[in-house]
């Protein structure tokens, strides 16, 4: 098996020694360069898997090495020693394409780090494509290329930002990005920001240590911590408090964190994936969310398409949706009548896929016969909180009140549970009295309480 080979570019023989020996305990060999077209002779005659390059050369800079590497050599994963707080310099690097970069003075524990993530890349494995086709299903156009910009994305150590509606599987790409990475073997640690008490967030994120305040009995890892060596996705982090904000942007950008009650610093290998189906360039213009930290978790955005915008893949979703349905009810064979699949079609999805699986499991416990009918599926006549484009925030003017910032799942489960507390109290709480009254069968009756939580 050949020698893992890096390219090391900089003009400071200090430097370069430094980072020689470094990787050769690493087991890594290593070719110098002293200056950009030095680098450019070498890649042409070596096959390097890994290219660490200094920003300032004599004859150009590193950015430009960077270009060259990705339009020549894509495989070959580029990093960018930059000098300390070139924060700026940093990011532009990453949307270049550049796998991540690393601050003068040279840590070596976070270079080692960013070396083994590097030299992984090109050893993933082939089933993980398959894997993901199979996941995030779809063959219209959008899909496929949201799939091209996985595999693309998963490459870089960049923080991505993943745009869309409640419901178009933020998380699932996020994981995705992560399965096809290098960081695969390491932890996926999610997070909903809108789920953690404001009084516990600092905890939560950067763990604590025994004593440091009133019920700390113990130390504590935080997510970071959990998420070390591998990727933290923050889902819906349009929801974190400005005091927050500051801290995550010093996470990031220092590559390390401070439990409470620490004296020292400890340094993360983490991955930062963030995810919100709010504007967050309307929160930065409104003040609600910090400039500096919308800059740098947005380094690249991957929007994605609502169900809407896809409505050919609509029956694809279907048809693997109610197969998953079958085999959890004992190898079942209910399907999908043309009448019921024609109605999917032309409904615009508010709730996204996530509200065609609750739709699809609500019919497929309604219906007779083995058939899903039009009828079976419910579908509102006039569905709720439809934005008028991808990412509308809810606290847009379009939001006439506080029920149309709710889920849409949510606010129908909330009308439909009413409707039938007030049938039951009605009659009493018989129940075959309370179903007639509604319009619906006993069995459709049974089914609701069941999933409201009120068949006591």
């Amino acid at each position: 098996m050949p020698q893992t080979l890096a390219l090391i570019v900089d003009d400071e023989p200090d430097i370069l020694e430094l980072l020689e020996i470094t990787l050769s305990r690493m087991g890594i060999a290593s070719k110098p360069a002293h200056d950009l077209s030095e680098a450019k002779l070498l890649l042409k005659t070596h096959s390097f898997d890994i290219c660490l390059t200094d920003l300032q050369l004599p004859d150009g800079n590193g950015l430009e090495l960077v270009t060259h590497v990705q339009t020549h050599y894509p495989s070959t994963p580029t990093a960018v020693i930059t000098a300390f707080g070139s924060m700026e310099v940093a990011i532009k690097a990453l949307k270049l394409g550049a796998f991540d970069f690393v601050s003068k003075p040279v840590d070596l524990k976070s270079l080692k780090n960013l070396v083994s993530s590097a030299i992984k890349i090109n050893d993933t494995v082939e089933p993980v494509d398959r894997r993901s086709r199979d996941q995030l299903l779809g063959d219209s156009v959008m899909m496929a290329n949201v799939r091209a910009k996985i595999a693309k994305l998963a490459r870089s150590q960049a923080p991505i930002y993943i745009s869309g509606e409640s419901g178009t599987g933020k998380e699932l790409v996020a994981k995705l990005i992560h399965e096809k990475g290098p960081r695969a073997n390491q932890a996926f640690v999610p997070i909903n920001c809108g789920a953690i008490p404001h009084e516990l967030m600092e905890s939560e994120f950067f763990g604590h240590k025994k004593g440091s305040f009133t019920g700390a009995i113990a130390d504590k890892k935080g997510l970071f911590q959990l998420a070390h060596g591998g990727t933290l996705f923050l889902d819906e982090i349009a929801d974190l408090p400005l005091h927050m904000q500051v801290k995550l942007l010093r996470a990031i950008q220092e590559k390390s964190i401070r439990p409470i009650g620490s004296d020292t610093e400890t340094v993360i290998d983490t991955r930062i994936l963030c995810a919100t189906h709010k504007n967050l360039s309307e929160l930065v213009e409104k003040g609600s969310f910090r400039q500096d930290l919308y800059y740098r978790i947005n380094v690249i955005e991957l929007p994605l398409p609502a169900l809407r915008e896809r409505k050919e893949d609509i029956q694809q979703l279907a048809t693997h949706i109610l197969q998953k349905l079958n085999t959890e009810h004992g190898n079942t064979t209910i399907s999908l009548s043309e009448n019921a699949l024609k109605a999917l079609t032309k409904y615009p999805f508010p709730g996204n896929v996530r509200e065609l699986e609750n739709i699809l499991e609500r019919a497929f416990t309604l219906c007779e016969n083995g058939l899903i009918h039009q009828a079976d599926l419910q579908l509102p006549e006039n569905p709720h909180n439809i934005p008028n484009s991808i990412n509308t925030p809810a606290s847009s003017p379009n939001a006439s009140d506080e029920s149309s910032d709710a889920p849409l799942e949510d606010y129908l489960g909330t009308l439909e549970k009413e409707a039938i507390v007030n049938a039951l109290e009605k009659t009493r709480w018989n129940k075959t009295a309370a179903a007639k009254d509604l319009g619906i069968t006993f069995r459709a009756l049974r089914y609701r309480l069941k999933k409201l939580g009120l068949d006591t």
